[in-house]
């Protein structure tokens, strides 16, 4: 038999939940998400600029960043 780990839901899944369960135009909830993206979009860059900051990184270092290669090494198959 197969056990189903219970995770509570999150204030803001209930907060969503709360609104969601009135009838929502189609328009209205494609605004919400949109602003939704918005605002998680914007706590990410706030986080990057922060972490930007905190290392002191300079134009040069973006170069830098821009121009490595970073990718994972692949062993080809024989």
């Amino acid at each position: 038999m197969e056990t189903i780990a219970k995770q509570p839901l999150t204030s803001l899944q209930l907060e969503l939940l709360k609104l969601f369960s009135r009838d929502i135009a189609e328009t209205d909830l494609r605004e919400i998400k949109k602003i939704l993206v918005q605002y998680f979009a914007q706590k990410a860059m706030d986080l990057a600029d922060n972490v930007w900051e905190q290392n002191k990184w300079t134009e040069n270092d973006e170069i830098q960043f821009l121009n490595q290669h970073n990718r994972t090494p692949y062993k080809r198959k024989k």
